[in-house]
This record gives C-alpha cells, sequence and structure tokens, in this order.
C-alpha cells in the first residue's frame, strides 16, 4: 500500500490531492493547523499539528513514521501569501511568511530524508509561479518560494543517489479561498484567495496536473496555461514577462 504524507491536507488544494490519491488506493495523512471536516476514514488519517512549532511537528512525524517508517510521497503543500507593498511589509510578517512557506516545509523534508529513501519515493514541493518569477505586491511571497525551489532542486541532487524523485510544483492562480479573503492586517492571507489573480483554475484540476507530473518524474511541473506560459516566457526573455506581469497584474505602465 503506498503511503502520502500532505501538509495544508485540510486547505482546497490539499483535499483535491488526497482526494485523488485515495481514489487511486493510497494512504493519506493530511497534516494541518486545522482538521475540522477531515474526518479519518478509510486510507485517510487527519493529523492537527502547527508545522511552524518544533516540538507538535516533531510529535505528528513521530506517530506517522510509527506506523508508515517508508513514505511514497511527501507533499510540501501548506502555505499563506502576503499581499502589500514592500514598503508596508513588515518584519515579523515577512518571517511569518517564510516560518510557514519555507522553514516548516524544509525541516519536515529533513525529519522524513530516510523514510522517503526507503520506498525510493517522492518529495514533492507545492511552489508558485512566484517561485521562479517576480510577482506584484507579493516581496515576501515570491521571496519565501524562490528559497523553497533553492532547497528542493539542491535536495535533488543529493538524493538521486537514493534513488529519490523530488519534484517541484509551480501553480499559478488555483481558486481555493474565492471570497473567503480572510486577510490579515499584516498583508498576510489563506492561499488562493487574493482578488487580483488571473486564469484560475480548480483544485482538482491542479491536483490531476500534478500527481500526473509526478508519476512522470517530472523535475519541474508548471500547473496550468499562464504557469507553462510564465515558466517558458520568464526563460526566454525575464524582462519582457516582468513587463507583462505588471501590466496584466499590477496594471503598472511599462517603466
Amino acid at each position: 500500500m503506498r503511503v502520502a504524507v500532505i501538509t495544508g491536507g485540510a486547505g482546497g488544494l490539499g483535499r483535491a490531492l488526497s482526494r485523488q490519491l485515495l481514489a487511486e488506493g493510497w494512504q493519506v495523512v493530511a497534516l494541518d493547523l486545522d482538521v475540522t471536516g477531515l474526518e479519518p476514514a478509510e486510507g485517510l488519517w487527519p493529523i492537527a499539528c502547527d508545522l511552524t512549532d518544533r516540538s507538535q511537528r516533531n510529535a505528528a512525524l513521530k506517530q506517522v513514521l510509527a506506523r508508515h517508517p517508508a513514505l511514497d510521497l511527501v507533499i510540501y503543500n501548506a502555505g499563506i501569501t502576503q499581499i502589500g507593498p514592500c514598503s508596508a511589509l513588515s518584519e515579523a510578517a515577512h518571517r511569518k511568511v517564510f516560518e510557514i512557506n519555507y522553514f516548516a516545509a524544509t525541516a519536515m523534508a529533513q525529519h522524513c530524508l530516510k523514510a522517503v529513501r526507503a520506498a525510493r519515493g517522492t518529495h514533492l514541493a507545492v511552489s508558485s509561479v512566484a517561485g521562479f518569477t517576480p510577482l506584484y505586491h507579493r516581496t515576501a511571497y515570491a521571496a519565501s518560494k524562490h528559497a523553497l525551489e533553492g532547497f528542493f532542486k539542491s535536495l535533488r541532487s543529493e538524493e538521486a543517489a537514493h534513488g529519490v524523485q523530488v519534484s517541484i510544483a509551480a501553480p499559478s492562480f488555483v481558486a481555493t479561498n474565492i471570497g473567503n479573503e480572510q486577510r490579515q492586517e499584516d498583508g498576510t492571507a489563506r492561499p488562493g484567495s487574493a482578488g487580483d489573480g488571473v486564469d484560475y483554475m480548480q483544485p482538482d484540476q491542479a491536483a490531476q496536473v500534478i500527481l500526473r507530473g509526478v508519476a512522470r518524474k517530472a523535475a519541474m511541473i508548471p500547473v496550468g496555461r499562464v504557469a507553462g506560459i510564465a515558466w517558458w516566457l520568464n526563460r526566454l526573455s525575464p524582462g519582457l514577462f516582468e513587463r507583462l506581469m505588471r501590466r496584466r497584474i499590477a496594471g503598472a505602465p511599462d517603466a
């Protein structure tokens, strides 16, 4: 029986990933700060955990590894966004974004190294188009996703010798919390809740693309039409990409 662990498992994309894996006969462990609404069921084990709290994270992973010493897939999906100009970005908000988007994921990856090696499994980091491009009014968010990609790309070079796959999924805008923004005073918000996105994908569509990419052992998985265009355009002409991004998202005049 294949086993997957998903952080942010109670969110829209996390639930969509779980549904598809469960339908394929996987055992799924869903970690999230609040797992209300995720009832234990055949194949699904929800665990409430603040991944930024070391003691909670370690306790949760101790439970998981005691039951599943070999992990076929670990999906680092938990995250938040931060919306607003850099001039209004507080140090506390900046650090909060990194604690959730980067440090929690990388600490968990280190904790799970042996278990993923035992299964010759896969680490899957859910990044963003903002992980390889600039994104208007998302300085902290983009920085955290750039850092996440740097970590997992480097991890890939180390874990290849152990038969372990490391993939990065880069969605553009996934409609997981539209109309439920709940933006905090510091600009932080739930992922998928921003009102300035373009060409939104539904979570089930995004999950299907991501898992298909994992199955074909893709190193980078652009998720959706916008992500695919952004991936190639940014590689060919970063300056052109930035001008188009500003015009489309920010409505800013060309510099």
